[in-house]
């Protein structure tokens, strides 16, 4: 969340923010909300010291006509506190709820837009495959290669479910390795987190775990969910912390299944593996004191970079706009491959996302780290480094050749054993 202060210092600039971000937000209701319940908690505390003032009293010599009046001046005075303690508490909840409303300010330099089509494109890398056939789409190459199985995920699970099989959980293996391998060489601490979250906790990095908008699964009863992304329990794991600068920056690697409900979500775009219910995903997250975390988001770019050169799939990167953003980044930045299947000549696709959330996340979740001027809220960043369904359907389309058989990228071969997906022969 931001600074009450900041937000009253810059009123102007936060109600901009909230229209270029495309979100529903009222700073100014925030700010009355925060002065009425200030004025109240004044009011309590004039109240209380009545209140001892009048036991104070009591213990004086008190004629029986003094005592009585003094007695009923304390019930009037305690009915008074329980009531301004009741309205204090109903604004102090109104003032939360719309506090966690108002998102992060962005970059200045973030281009301002609506959806994904204003994102500006700052570099290419790789060269797109040009073959002399028409190329198949992942979920075909799939089926003929026997690697995924959607219509039996459906019938046990339900749509957007699917079964890997045969090489594909191999494939699927190996690039959870061969990344695991270049984050641990970088300096990431290897994480293998929960997949369930406490709701606040899923709160506090910027996920809404309840409504008809959210796209969480929670479970009923429990008051946790099953997480969307390991940029929650990573995030969460120095929530209410005071962290010793000596240890800064934390660099952590998560590995986890990601739960998401998908809401509203079909598409021209959602076929196959690409949006899905169910995947597996590496997540980096880093804590830093705040003038690191420019370079650090910098840092995470240039890692998922290397990540896909490795494997030789052609990409893009595109600074996000304003209304792509969502609420917690100050920046961000996709990483986009490039899709034979997709469309009627191929289309770039996302695969990785790197968000710098400034102090966004840390102000909601307590985290902070010691410096000689007290406590302050430390930079969070996280990023993609791998969504596992995604990279196979770059992997099965960007190599895919003639025959339906399907090229492994040189750095995958001594993690998968082969290097050459091809169509099992019957016997």
């Amino acid at each position: 969340m931001l600074d009450i202060k900041f937000i009253r210092e810059n009123i102007a600039a936060v109600r901009e923010n909230i229209i270029n971000r495309n979100m529903r937000a009222d700073a100014d209701l925030v700010v009355a909300l925060y002065d009425e319940k200030n004025t109240l908690q004044q009011e309590i505390e004039s109240l209380r010291q009545k209140r001892n003032l009048n036991a104070t009293g009591m213990k004086g010599k008190l004629s029986p006509e003094e005592r009585a009046a003094l007695i009923e001046e304390g019930k009037s005075l305690k009915e008074k506190i329980a009531e301004a303690e009741k309205l204090y508490a109903e604004k102090e909840a109104a003032y939360n709820s719309e506090m966690l409303t108002i998102p992060n300010m962005a970059h200045p330099a973030v281009p301002t837009g609506k959806e994904d089509t204003d994102n500006t494109e700052i570099k290419k890398w790789g060269k797109i495959p040009v073959f002399n056939f028409k190329p198949k789409d992942h979920v075909v190459l799939a089926e003929e290669l026997d690697l995924v199985d959607f219509e039996t995920a459906a019938r046990v699970s339900g749509p957007k479910f699917y079964y890997l099989k045969n090489d594909a959980v191999l494939l699927e293996y190996a690039l959870i390795r061969y990344t695991l391998d270049i984050l641990k060489k970088k300096g990431f601490i290897l994480v293998e987190t929960p997949d369930v979250a406490k709701e606040e906790v899923a709160a506090g990095i910027g996920f809404n775990p309840r409504g008809d908008e959210s796209n969480i699964y929670t479970i009923e009863g429990t008051g946790t969910c099953l997480v969307g992304t390991a940029e929650i329990t990573l995030g969460g794991y120095y929530a209410d912390r005071i962290l010793d600068p000596a240890v800064l920056p934390i660099k952590m690697a998560g590995i986890s299944h990601c739960f998401r409900r998908e809401a509203g979500a079909a598409g021209k775009h959602s076929r196959g593996l690409y949006r899905v219910h169910q995947f597996t995903k590496i997540e980096m997250f880093i804590y830093c004191q705040p003038d690191q975390s420019e370079a650090f988001h910098q840092f995470i770019l240039e890692t998922e970079e290397e990540i896909f050169q490795g494997l030789e799939i052609p990409y893009r990167v595109v600074d996000t706009c304003s209304g792509d953003l969502g609420a917690s980044a100050y920046r961000k930045y996709d990483l986009e491959a490039w899709m034979p299947g997709r469309g009627e000549g191929g289309e770039w696709g996302e695969i990785t996302s790197t968000s710098n959330c400034t102090d966004f996340q840390s102000r909601r979740l307590g985290i902070k780290y010691k410096s000689e001027t007290g406590n302050k809220y430390l930079h969070l960043l996280n990023g993609t480094a791998m969504a596992l369904s995604r990279a196979i359907i770059c992997i099965l389309e960007n190599f895919q050749m003639e025959d339906g058989s399907i090229r492994i990228s040189e750095k995958l071969i001594p993690y998968t054993g082969f290097d050459v997906i091809k169509k099992k022969l019957l016997t």
